[in-house]
């Protein structure tokens, strides 16, 4: 800020400053630094230099954690002052242009603040926590004046110097304000109780004047209340007799009346039922003969439908079940024929078969197996097909392969001749033989 506000200026000669701000020019022409607050300065650039010193008010925050006492207690103090550059006295102003020129707000209450805490903490060891706590400002006052001292030899006036806030780690504090909340809450219980007694006593002896007062102002309302009662029941039996009189007159009459009005009603009612009579029978003679013309006819003539209709389905199933018994009688006459012929057939094949059998007993047989040959091949060949994997293993001298598996089912077909010798007795080669020599 300052020093780019002379590199802005160094050019222009007159310099400025507001009320709150104190230029300090030195160098050529000057034996002493010049300084002004709150105005203007001509400044010859490279033989003379110009400085800048704020002169606000800066608020500083004095923390100090962990100072011991007098007595050796640890405690916590906080507190606040108002600082500024003495601007009145010249000689102050000086000594801060030495130490501060040129150096921002911030960095000088960097340096303050560590100079009133060092003071703070100085204090705070000669002091005990009660005195401390209980007398704030008397410390307050003995910071300020032993600070003070050392920040005006820096041109730093010391405006105000408060605590803010004493604390401890270990409920000292706290601690000590125990007798002293239990002596005002012990006193604050006694004098309730007291209070709480002596309004206990108002109490009862205002209840007690407030209940007999009631009692009595009851006993005469009972008194007034039982008179008026039997007044009151003695006018309401006057009254009630002269109304029951004037009412047994009344309903006599009423009766009266009403025994004529139910007399005439009853004739009404008997003229009307003779007329209602009347016309209920007309209305059945009417019904009857919207019956006989809506239902009975419709319902006779319906069922003579019914009947008709149902003595031709009658004679229609006769005539359908005689034609299935007839055409069940020629099937089965058919069936008995075809049988017939079909067994006469097979018996004159099972005879003609018998005595080619009779002739041709070996060349039969021979041909018989010759037919059957190839399925008996196959179902010795069948169990190969259900086989994933076939290992051969040989001798020295065997064969290896397809040839040898092969070989072994011919050899099975070769001894078919041999096993049928064996069960039909024939001689399979030699009637083969015998056979071809034939042809």
């Amino acid at each position: 800020g300052i020093n780019a506000e002379y590199g802005r200026q160094i050019m222009a000669g007159f310099y400025t400053c507001g009320p709150n701000e104190a230029l300090i020019v030195s160098g050529c022409c000057h034996a002493k630094p010049k300084m002004v607050v709150g105005g203007r300065l001509l400044v010859f650039p490279c033989v003379q230099k110009i400085g800048r010193l704020p002169l606000n008010v800066i608020t500083t925050k004095i923390v100090t954690n962990q100072v011991y006492t007098k007595l050796g207690v640890p405690i916590n103090v906080t507190g606040t002052a108002q600082i500024k550059i003495h601007s009145k006295d010249k000689k102050s102003l000086m000594s801060a242009a030495e130490l501060f020129m040129n150096r921002s707000a911030k960095q000088i209450n960097q340096i303050c603040s560590e100079t009133l805490e060092g003071h703070q903490r100085a204090i705070m060891g000669t002091m005990t926590v009660e005195d401390i706590y209980k007398n704030r400002a008397e410390f307050s006052e003995h910071v300020l004046t032993v600070a003070s001292t050392d920040l005006m030899s820096m041109g730093i006036r010391v405006i105000s110097y408060t605590i803010n806030e004493v604390t401890d780690e270990h409920n000292y504090l706290k601690s000590l304000g125990k007798p002293r909340t239990a002596e005002v809450k012990r006193d604050a219980d006694i004098g309730s109780a007291e209070a709480k007694r002596d309004a206990g006593i108002q109490e009862a002896e205002a209840q007690e004047r407030a209940m007999a007062a009631v009692f009595e102002n009851k006993i005469t309302t009972a008194i007034a209340e039982r008179d008026y009662m039997l007044k009151k029941a003695k006018f309401d039996m006057e009254t009630q007799t002269k109304k029951a009189q004037s009412e047994l007159s009344y309903d006599l009459q009423a009766a009266k009346t009403q025994q004529r009005i139910k007399e005439e009603t009853m004739q009404i009612k008997v003229i009307e039922r003779q007329k209602q009579i009347s016309i209920q029978e007309q209305e059945i003679v009417r019904k009857q003969k919207e019956l006989d013309a809506q239902v009975i006819k419709p319902a006779e003539a319906e069922r003579y439908q019914i009947e008709q209709l149902a003595e031709a389905e009658k004679n229609k199933r006769i005539i359908e079940a005689e034609a299935d018994a007839e055409a069940i009688r020629l099937k089965a006459e058919a069936r008995s024929y075809a049988i017939e012929a079909k067994a006469k057939a097979e018996a004159e094949q099972m005879a003609k078969k018998a005595e080619a059998w009779n002739e041709y007993k070996d060349a039969a047989m021979v041909d018989m197996i010759l037919q059957q040959l190839p399925k008996i091949c196959a179902e010795v060949a069948a169990p190969l097909q259900n086989v994933n994997k076939v290992t051969l293993v040989a001798g020295p001298n065997g064969e290896v392969g397809a040839a040898k598996l092969t070989g072994e089912v011919l050899e099975i077909v070769r001894n078919l001749p041999k096993v049928i010798e064996d069960i039909t007795g024939v001689d399979m080669s030699k009637a083969m033989k015998i056979s071809m020599g034939g042809n």
